[in-house]
């Protein structure tokens, strides 16, 4: 597995914890602070007491410019940490949200069909940004409390070594004691908080995304009750959390009042006032940043939930049939052959299946994980044909006879085995990337963005100029919807709200159009459409994929339930129960 995937959670973490380059100014800032804080309420109490006995300001002015300094350490310091400390996390942050795209886009869309959408945008938003608080608040946290304990209880020993240890003792005793309220009351509740929040995110999507069917069917007060018990579960476990941290506050704060009487109750007898009032003072100080400790154990359950969670936001393993970029696949691009690529590529290649199958993909308990895994029932099976290049096919058939996963092992969605060719070049040979550029997919339900018919249309060619989306707009017979609408500035809505299922099929069109493939498969392009308009629309997707730039004939295969008047076509195909039944 490439090194920049993240498989298990301890990858995971290891990912989020910046490097020793980038983590280690932010953690000497956040030590120079503390340090400060606590040097500051030494010094200050030790200024106070000694200018009681009133002696000579020289005495004294040491301690005064020193009291100075540590007031404006602490804040300098502490600011100069959170620009440092933050900018680590959230680099490495940015990083980790790249390691998981890069993980799910070959896995897509096939590979992520058991994957919950509304559970997926919190994985790859709340739980990834929950990971913030590893170097935040888990590491530093601990890093800087056990640093400045252990040199605030040396400092102590140099005055009085009877008042350090019990400095030590009631240090321990008050990690332990927090440690272990924090952790038997919010435990549970904390490491519940992560899937929480995805079980309230999937939630909202499927009422929101759904609520015009709920609404018919009525079952929307259902639907916002279920929701509401997801919101009370997620808000009682945040309560139990936060009454944990309350907790583990209050047993630091009690504990740095012990260690203050046991340093006045050893100390008394034994020191002048100065002195005693440093050993008197400082345990409030170190308390007010060791305090952080008990927190940080519960920051890391929450850490480590979220790590767990975006490790498995897709297969350990990828699942069997979900082809994959590799090395080997990747060819020497000579410059003999990249001149040969750029003066053919718009060209269209010769299809040819020689026993071809194929099956959906195998997820880990589903069975075997071998390409051709036992019990899997076989969407495509035996498969021989060729279609010539410039060729318009028509593959037709009933439901579940394997349309739709022919079309996507046209592009690689899905793997195959037997032989699949392009230009005579075996594909299985090829990375699906690389196919891609030649293959292209207009699909059943084509995704609509939420933004205007510019931005829908530009993904598809980013340097495409405003004349040749509105020459493509008129070309997929759009040019009259979208002048009405306002031109290319036309908003969609969300998911294509604002247009119907034929334009939507028009404008998937018109992005495959400016990408230019060579061989186009258009999926059930009429399945949306009414039957008056159903024919219209494929007499105008033939007739506006016939040929490329330089009318340079483009391969079309076109996969529908509905029969198409021959004129349009060259051949027609029928798929039955996953064969060719008729070529």
């Amino acid at each position: 597995m490439p090194e920049n995937r993240t498989s298990d959670a301890a990858a995971v973490l290891r990912r989020a914890q910046p490097g020793v380059k980038r983590f280690t100014p932010g953690l000497f800032f956040a030590l120079c602070s503390a340090l400060s804080a606590v040097a500051l309420i030494a010094c200050s109490g030790w200024l106070i007491t000694r200018a009681s006995e009133q002696p000579q300001i020289a005495y004294l002015s040491a301690a005064v410019v020193g009291v100075r300094a540590f007031a404006l350490g602490r804040a300098a310091f502490r600011y100069v940490d959170r620009l440092f400390s933050h900018d680590a996390a959230f680099r490495q942050l940015a990083e980790l949200r790249g390691a998981v795209f890069e993980r799910l886009i070959p896995l897509a869309p096939a590979g992520l069909a058991r994957t919950k959408r509304g559970d997926l945008l919190s994985r790859l938003v709340s739980d990834v940004d929950e990971l913030q608080d590893l170097p935040l608040r888990v590491v530093q946290p601990l890093l800087v409390s056990a640093i400045v304990a252990v040199l605030s209880v040396f400092g102590v020993w140099l005055v009085l070594p009877e008042a350090a240890l019990t400095l030590a003792l009631c240090l321990v005793l008050a990690f332990v004691a927090g440690t272990v309220l924090h952790a038997a009351v919010a435990a549970r509740a904390e490491r519940r908080l992560a899937p929480g929040r995805g079980a309230l995110m999937e939630r909202i999507l499927e009422l929101v995304g759904s609520l015009d069917v709920l609404t018919a069917f009525g079952a929307v007060d259902e639907r916002i009750d279920d929701l509401r018990r997801a919101d009370a579960a997620l808000r009682r476990d945040g309560v139990k959390a936060a009454f944990g941290a309350g907790l583990a506050a209050s047993a630091m704060t009690l504990a740095a009042g012990l260690a203050t009487l046991l340093a006045i109750l050893v100390g008394a007898p034994a020191l002048e006032g100065p002195q005693l009032t440093i050993i008197a003072l400082v345990p409030l100080a170190v308390f007010e940043v060791c305090g952080m400790v008990p927190l940080a154990v519960g920051a890391w359950r929450q850490v480590r939930s979220s790590a767990g969670r975006v490790a498995r936001v897709a297969p350990a393993q990828v699942p069997a049939g979900i082809p994959l970029d590799t090395a080997e696949q990747a060819e020497p691009q000579t410059e003999a052959r990249a001149g040969e690529q750029a003066t053919t590529r718009s060209a269209a290649p010769a299809i040819a299946f020689a026993g071809l199958s194929a099956h959906w993909p195998v997820f880990a308990g589903d069975g075997d994980t071998g390409a051709a895994a036992s019990g899997t029932p076989t969407a495509l099976s035996d498969l021989t044909m060729t279609i010539d290049a410039g060729e318009r096919v028509l593959v037709r058939g009933e439901s579940g006879a394997g349309k739709t996963t022919l079309a996507n092992v046209l592009v690689r969605f899905i793997d195959y085995d037997g032989s699949f060719t392009l230009g005579g070049r075996e594909a299985r040979s090829m990375a699906p990337s690389e196919l891609r550029r030649t293959v292209g997919l207009c699909e059943q339900q084509p995704w609509i963005f939420d933004s205007s018919l510019r931005q829908n249309l530009l993904f598809a060619r980013e340097t495409s100029s405003d004349a040749e989306l509105l020459a493509v707009v008129e070309r997929v017979g759009l040019g009259d919807w979208a002048a009405s609408r306002g031109g290319l500035d036309a908003e969609l809505g969300e998911r294509g709200a604002l247009v119907s299922g034929g334009q939507a099929q028009r404008i998937a069109l018109a992005r495959a159009l400016l990408a230019d493939f060579a061989v186009l498969v258009v999926d059930e392009p009429t399945a949306n459409v009414d039957a008056a308009q159903a024919a219209a629309l494929m007499r105008d997707i033939l007739a506006a994929t016939a040929t490329g730039p330089d009318s340079v004939p483009r391969t079309v295969i076109l996969i529908s339930h509905d029969t198409v008047p021959g004129e349009l076509i060259d051949r027609e195909l029928v798929l039955q129960d996953g064969r060719l039944a008729v070529g």
